[in-house]
C-alpha cells in the first residue's frame, strides 16, 4: 500500500502507525514460528522408539528414542512477549528432569553414563536456515505492509 504524506507531522502519524502494524505482524509471526519450531522437536523424538525396560535403539548423537513419550509432550511454549517496539522474545523447550542430560549428555544420579542425544540443538540449527520459517515472518510483514 503507497503511503503520500503532505506534511511532516503527517508523515511522523503514518511511519508510526507502519511500525505498530509491523511490530503487531512480528508477534503473530513468532507465535507461529514457535509452533512450528517445536512440532519439528517432537518429530526428532519420533524418530527412534522401543518397548520399555530395553536398551535404548538410538545412536549417540541421534535424538533420544521414544519410550512413554513424556519428554515429547513436555514442551512448553511462552510468548511471544513484547520487549519494547521491534523486540519479542519467546521460549519454548522441554520440562521434564530427564531432557537436559538427554540433549547434552552427562552422567545420571545412578552413575550412569549417557551419552548426548541432541535433539533441541538440530531442530534450532534447522530452524535457522528454514524458508518456510523465513516465509512466515515474510508474509506477516508484506501484509501488514499491505504488499
Amino acid at each position: 500500500m503507497p503511503s503520500s504524506f503532505t506534511g511532516l507531522s503527517e508523515a511522523i502519524a503514518g511511519l508510526t502507525a507502519m511500525a505498530a502494524r509491523l511490530d503487531e505482524a512480528t508477534g503473530e509471526a513468532l507465535s507461529t514460528a514457535q509452533s512450528v519450531v517445536a512440532g519439528r522437536a517432537r518429530a526428532h523424538l519420533s524418530r527412534y522408539s522401543h518397548q520399555p525396560d530395553t536398551p535404548t535403539p538410538s545412536p549417540p548423537g541421534q535424538p533420544p528414542a521414544l519410550v512413554t513419550g513424556r519428554l515429547r509432550g513436555s514442551f512448553d511454549l511462552a510468548g511471544p512477549t513484547s520487549e519494547g517496539t521491534g523486540v519479542w522474545t519467546s521460549v519454548m523447550g522441554p520440562n521434564t528432569a530427564y531432557a537436559r542430560i538427554q540433549e547434552l549428555g552427562g552422567t545420571a544420579g545412578h552413575g550412569a553414563v549417557l551419552p548426548a542425544r541432541p535433539y533441541l540443538r538440530p531442530t534450532a540449527d534447522e530452524a535457522m536456515h528454514d524458508p518456510h520459517i523465513t516465509g512466515i515472518f515474510a508474509r506477516a510483514w508484506s501484509a501488514a505492509l499491505g504488499l
